[in-house]
Parts: C-alpha cells; structure tokens; sequence
C-alpha cells in the first residue's frame, strides 16, 4: 500500500534516499557534482514528503522558501525500481498543494540537463523553463523551471 507521509528533514526514510540521491548526482554530474553539492544540503528543511509502499520509503522531494512568494523544490528522487508507478507526480503535487496551503504563489525549480526524465515530468505537470535563476545562472548544464500554484494571475 502506497503511503504520503509530510515530515522533515530528519526523517530516516528521507535521509536514505537523498543518500542514494546524492550518489546518483555525483555519476550524472561528474566533475560539476561540487558545484551542485553545495546548493543540495538536506538538513534543517521544513517541508518535506517521502512517499512508502509498505514501510518502505520509495521517494522523497521538499519544499524550501526562495522569497517571500516563491518556493524552491529540492530533493525530488524515486528509487529507479519503482519509477514509472506515477510516484514522482505525486510527490509534486503533495507540494505543490503545500505550497498552496502556506500561501506561496509559485514554485521553482533546478535540474541538470541530462536529466531528461525529471524535464519530461516538470513539463508534463505544468512546469515552464525560465532564465537560470540565483546560484545556478551561469551554470550550462542546469535548466530552470517555474509553475504558478498559487492565486495569482495565470496561476494553473
């Protein structure tokens, strides 16, 4: 039985996964992996969902503010042998309807370019490509992404 559970950072299940997350990271990223590193930390988030089939933890993503009306989605990662099951659309939409609740308008988002199954979820769930923002505006391989969730104008 699949579960949603809302928790934070210290969450065991969470914690393992974004172990696994992070060693993935560090295969596709290769060299850039530091540079990405730094911008990846997991403790002290507030908002995080981890996603259970049984007392298994099979994916995870988190919510962090950006500004005042923005949140930043970080950590999203579902173990590769239960992808495909829709997990990962929803955990982003458990946050996204977070996101709501505590009243931000919209969320953003950094993935690499070679991960092409993340984009194609982004884009299928309503996420726009937007100019590189913040730490990762000069950086080539990453691509930026922003939904409306809120209520303001042309929100989805």
């Amino acid at each position: 039985m699949i579960t949603v559970k809302h928790t934070d950072s210290n969450d065991p299940g969470f914690q393992h996964l974004v172990k696994l997350l992070d060693r993935y990271l560090a295969e596709m990223d290769g060299d850039e992996h530091a540079f990405y590193a730094q911008y990846n930390k997991s403790d002290s988030l507030k908002h995080v969902v981890v996603v259970y089939d049984q007392e298994k933890a099979i994916g995870c993503g988190a919510i962090k503010p950006f500004d005042t009306h923005t949140l930043e989605l970080k950590r999203m990662y579902v173990l590769p042998e239960t992808r495909n099951r829709g997990i990962a659309q929803k955990i982003l939409n458990e946050l996204e309807s977070l996101a709501r609740k505590l009243g931000f308008e919209k969320c953003i988002l950094e993935t690499g370019k070679k991960q092409t199954a993340a984009i194609a979820l982004y884009q299928k769930c309503g996420y726009l490509q937007i100019p590189n923002y913040g730490q990762y505006a000069g950086a080539q391989n990453s691509l930026c992404f922003e939904k409306y969730v809120g209520t303001a104008p042309g929100s989805n």
